[in-house]
């Protein structure tokens, strides 16, 4: 009998880490969309939000080929993290909170053309958390060097050792994984509320520029929401937030995360060219 080289040790080891995974990852069907997602919990799974289609039926695609109906329990564009139930035995899949090195080996088992799939590759960036471009909050940066297919968005990133510590999804110019603390962060609230909260001021703004700095043009008030409460009025310029200048209409908006809701911040402005000033309750952004 021949004896195992390095290469076929870790060949074995590799196959082994995906097997053990394998079962806990299904195929989602959604429109004319394909891709994937993991059970978390029992009877919820967890997919990537920018593969998911709007409107139309869900379905998951189990590993024995069999199918289930499933229905959206919510969704968070800024994570990219939607949450799918579904009346299945499968078992969920076990996540840690560890974030690979640098350097490190990670597999990616997902699903393509409905059946398991698996891609190795290296961590190539592992970071601290970050904003996504839709003002999601990260929890920490890992992008790998492995090449996915748009079916294998919502897999599962695993470690050498065959830990999960993420979902792999495409960013615009590589592969992300959104990690463990974002999706326990992220689907609890989802489980519960459908929704995550989001700050709200219920005003419409402008960027605009002043001799010294930048500003934000109030161009519309909504008269039920905190701002108007707060005797903001259409036409005031914003210039700093708890005494920070403004940046940004953008970076404004990303600091209304869910941790904002129910904070009281002290709005500095120009009425008419003359300062003003306001302390506004932060409220929740009403659904869509």
């Amino acid at each position: 009998m021949t004896a195992p080289t390095p290469l076929s040790s870790l060949s074995s080891a590799l196959a082994d880490v995906v097997a053990r995974t394998a079962p806990a990852v299904v195929s989602v069907h959604s429109h004319r969309s394909r891709a994937t997602g993991f059970v978390w919990k029992d009877g919820l799974i967890v997919t990537a939000d920018e593969a998911l289609a709007d409107e139309g039926e869900v379905e998951i695609g189990l590993p024995d080929g069999s199918r289930a109906a499933a229905t959206i329990a919510g969704r968070d564009h800024t994570t990219d993290i939607a949450l799918l139930r579904a009346e299945i035995a499968t078992a969920p899949l076990k996540l840690t909170a560890t974030v690979p090195p640098l350097g490190a080996l990670a597999i990616v088992v997902a699903t393509s053309r409905e059946t398991p799939s698996a891609a190795l590759g290296m961590v190539s960036a592992s970071g601290s958390g970050w904003r996504s471009l839709r003002g999601g909050e990260i929890d920490a940066r890992i992008e790998l060097d492995v090449r996915l297919r748009e079916s294998q968005q919502g897999g599962v990133a695993l470690d050498a050792s065959g830990e999960a510590f993420g979902m792999a999804v495409l960013g615009p110019r590589r592969v992300l994984v959104i990690p463990t603390a974002t999706i326990e962060r992220v689907a609890a609230q989802l489980e519960v509320r459908g929704r995550i909260a989001r700050g709200y001021l219920g005003l419409g703004l402008q960027p605009v520029r002043l001799d010294d700095g930048v500003g934000a043009m109030v161009m519309n008030v909504d008269k039920a929401g905190p701002s108007a409460a707060a005797g903001i009025r259409q036409g005031d310029v914003i210039v700093a937030v708890n005494d920070q200048k403004l940046s940004g209409v953008r970076a404004l908006s990303r600091t209304l995360g869910p941790s904002s809701v129910g904070a009281v911040v002290d709005v500095a402005a120009r009425r008419g060219g003359e300062p003003v000033s306001f302390k506004v309750t932060v409220g929740e952004r009403p659904e869509a």
